[in-house]
């Protein structure tokens, strides 16, 4: 399922992905804590989620469950980023990343075997 979700959005469903099924109130405390969010704010945000079909509400006790995978929100994020700024060439992208970055002999070994594994 591709839904964009944007940055606010992310971080209530990063609660979730994190945390399992959730009530709103408890939702709202965590970011409280977190970030300073108000209540308002966590649930204007969480019912934003919800007209998307980010997150199924439950009842009873407005329990919010992911509908989107977080493993679904890195991929939809990643082929946009990947669109936006590497007109679709994802050899370029890990490039960039590859060159801002000195990688230890762990994560060449460990990158060598997810290329294996693709092919």
């Amino acid at each position: 399922m591709s839904v964009k979700l944007f940055d606010s959005e992310l971080k209530v469903m990063h609660v979730l992905w994190k945390n399992g099924d959730t009530r709103a109130k408890r939702i709202a405390e965590i970011l409280g804590a977190e970030i300073g969010w108000n209540v308002n704010t966590t649930y204007t945000v969480i019912k934003k989620c919800i007209a998307k079909g980010a997150i199924e509400r439950m009842e009873p006790g407005f329990l919010c469950h992911a509908a989107v995978t977080q493993r679904d929100a890195q991929e939809s994020e990643t082929a946009e980023l990947i669109d936006k700024l590497f007109e679709g060439a994802a050899d370029q992208l890990v490039a960039s990343l590859l060159g801002s970055k000195r990688l230890s002999a762990e994560e060449l070994e460990r990158l060598k075997k997810l290329v294996e594994e693709m092919e």
